[in-house]
């Protein structure tokens, strides 16, 4: 199968409410989608899509990078060479913007499972699951908590996530301590504080607060993390942290129980299953996230969740719950506590094209 043709569209989906994130206030989620036709008809959609605050590339830079990739491989050949995650194609596209690694692999592994017969997942590994546990995200305040925690407990979630640290450490204790009971023993409860505290706020939090499974990025200097973990025995883990690092330097970092992996600010499917594979060799938990893409950026998170490492690790998708609106025909099955993944691979593929702006 050969590359025939690219096309680019543009989307601006609303939040179902006004989303802040790293001080800037947004209405609407804008991306791109690429798709690629082979000249045997198979076609492969990928997305693009900057997240502002965390990427460093906008939306014009990505667009115009998009263009130029997907004009260099029209005409070429697909081989395996391009769904290996060490291989030469995927090796070629070291140093291009995270988001837009994300968009154009998506679109070429989409495209080579669309001509071999395959979906995605399998394209990850020849043994998928075929169901991916979510991790629940709690937001508002400590009484929306609350309340959105009991929900989620009765639909059947196993894995819930709440934002700490813009609070003072005392209030967040005490709604940890109030989740805890809450939840019971059943559920895990993951914090994320997004390099919020010095070294002393994450001391005096994690000698107050009540169990947790784990706190994503708790300090403001993430070097001090090993001595965070070596004194005081928090279980820590990386999100922030790993878009500047290779996967050689992981190596440093085994005192993380867990890496967050956002492969639109990691930088595509084959560097996070780079990552990934490293991470399992360490002793430490990849745990695919999202940063609120659409709904075909997050159904390849869903396969990618599902070929990951041997049992099933709850992937933070609820993102998705954000969204107003999606580019797909059919939104996903989200939010549920847990997401089938034939089914939402297949829905991932009826993009309502008359929605795009076509670039």
């Amino acid at each position: 199968m050969k590359l025939a043709r690219f096309d680019l569209y543009r989307y601006s989906l609303p939040f179902s409410r006004p989303l802040t994130l790293a001080g800037i206030t947004l209405l609407h989620r804008e991306g791109l989608l690429l798709r690629l036709t082979g000249d045997d008809g198979s076609v492969g959609w990928g997305e693009c899509a900057p997240l502002p605050g965390f990427s460093r590339e906008n939306l014009g830079d990505a667009t115009s990078q998009l263009r130029r990739f997907a004009g260099s491989i029209m005409g070429r050949q697909a081989t395996d060479d391009w769904v290996d995650p060490y291989g030469e194609f995927g090796g070629a596209l070291d140093g291009t913007a995270p988001s837009v690694r994300f968009g154009f692999e998506l679109a070429v592994w989409n495209l080579y499972g669309a001509s071999s017969g395959k979906m995605l997942t399998e394209l990850v590994t020849p043994s998928p699951r075929d169901v991916v546990p979510v991790n629940g995200l709690l937001s508002g305040s400590p009484a929306e908590v609350l309340e959105e925690a009991r929900l989620m407990r009765d639909a059947g979630y196993r894995s819930v996530k709440l934002k700490v640290g813009a609070r003072t450490v005392a209030e967040d204790v005490a709604l940890v301590r109030a989740l805890g009971e809450e939840l019971g023993d059943g559920i895990s409860l993951r914090l994320d504080a997004n390099l919020a505290w010095a070294y002393e706020e994450a001391a005096e939090f994690s000698s107050a607060a009540a169990r947790f499974e784990y706190v994503e990025e708790p300090l403001a200097d993430p070097a001090q993390l090993p001595d965070l973990v070596r004194e005081f025995g928090v279980p820590v883990t990386l999100d922030e942290s790993l878009v500047s690092m290779e996967p050689e330097e992981l190596e440093e970092h085994r005192y993380a129980l867990a890496f967050v992996l956002k492969p639109t600010l990691l930088g595509g499917i084959s560097r996070t299953l780079r990552v990934a594979e490293r991470a399992l060799r360490l002793g430490v938990t990849p745990v695919i996230s999202s940063a609120y893409e659409s709904g075909v950026g997050t159904a390849a998170l869903v396969a990618l969740a599902a070929g990951i490492g041997d049992r099933p690790v709850a992937a933070g998708l609820d993102t998705y719950r954000t969204m107003a609106e999606d580019v797909l025909e059919t939104s996903l099955n989200l939010p549920a506590p847990s997401i089938g993944v034939r089914e939402t691979i297949n829905v991932s593929r009826t993009i309502d094209v008359r929605s795009l702006e076509r670039l």
